[in-house]
């Protein structure tokens, strides 16, 4: 397997606009360097998508961005939470009965 090349955001903006200014897909890869045409087509994909926010991820780093429960207040969080906790518990209790 090869090395993984980070590409700077700058030079995934530039490939964005090549390809809405309608530039051939070999013609962005030889000036940007880029190895894969997939890489574009991904970032074309983000772009499409709205998700800018993907392109500042580095290699092998795809995070969510907002998929996290939204919670109305910050005693709701805190009651999630503790339920969370009391599961997680009430779960390492029973495993430590067993030794």
């Amino acid at each position: 397997m090869g090395t993984r090349i980070s590409y700077p955001v700058k030079a995934k903006m530039k490939e964005i606009e090549m390809r809405l200014a309608g530039v051939p897909v070999k013609e962005v890869m030889e000036e940007l360097n880029i190895r894969n045409y997939m890489q574009l087509k991904t970032w074309m994909r983000w772009y499409r998508n709205g998700e800018m926010h993907r392109l500042e991820q580095p290699v092998g780093k795809l995070y969510t961005f907002g998929k996290r429960p939204k919670y109305e207040s910050e005693t709701a969080k805190l009651q999630m939470e503790n339920r969370y906790l009391k599961q997680y518990y009430s779960y390492l209790k029973g495993w430590l009965f067993l030794f």
